[in-house]
C-alpha cells in the first residue's frame, strides 16, 4: 500500500494522475467493448456489425460513467446538466469514431500499411483525441466564487 501511494502522489506531484486514470479507465474500456463484442459475435451468434455497435454503445456509457466519476470528477447539480454533459461525450466520441475508422481507411486503403499497425496508430490518436475533447469540452472543472463579506 506504501508503494501505491508513494506512486500517486509522484504522479499528482508530476500532474500526470489525471492522465494515469484516464488510461486505466480507457484499458476497462477497451476490456468492456471487446468483452461485449465476443458475447454477441461469438456468444450469441450475431453478425459482426450489430455485435460491433452494441460494444461501442456499451463502451462509451462505461467511458462516460468512469471518465465523469473517476477521471475528471465532474458535478453536475440537474438532469439537464448531466443530459447535455452526456451529448457533448456523445458527440465527441462519434467525431473520434469518425477519426478512427478515416484514419483506419487512410492507413489501410491508401497508405497499405498492415491491419494491425493500423490499429495501434489510429488508437493512439482516438485516445489522446478523446481526452482532449474529454478534459476541454465535456469535463470542465466549475470554479465556485465564493463572495467575500
Amino acid at each position: 500500500m506504501k508503494r501505491y501511494l508513494k506512486f500517486v502522489d509522484y504522479l499528482k506531484e508530476k500532474n500526470l494522475w489525471e492522465i494515469f486514470v484516464y488510461l486505466f479507465f480507457g484499458g476497462l474500456t477497451t476490456v468492456v467493448n471487446i468483452v461485449v463484442f465476443a458475447l454477441f459475435h461469438e456468444g450469441l451468434k450475431w453478425g459482426w456489425p450489430t455485435s460491433n455497435a452494441i460494444s461501442w454503445v456499451a463502451s462509451v456509457l462505461f467511458a462516460f460513467v468512469t471518465n465523469k466519476i473517476w477521471v475528471f470528477h465532474s458535478k453536475t447539480e440537474t438532469f439537464g446538466e448531466l443530459l447535455i454533459e452526456f451529448s457533448k461525450f456523445l458527440v465527441a466520441r462519434i467525431v473520434s469514431f469518425g477519426l478512427d475508422m478515416g484514419s483506419m481507411y487512410v492507413l489501410i486503403d491508401l497508405l497499405t500499411i498492415g491491419n494491425f499497425i493500423a490499429k495501434l496508430i489510429t488508437q493512439v490518436l482516438v485516445v489522446v483525441a478523446n481526452y482532449v475533447f474529454s478534459k476541454v469540452f465535456i469535463f470542465k472543472k466549475v470554479r465556485v466564487h465564493e463572495e467575500k463579506e
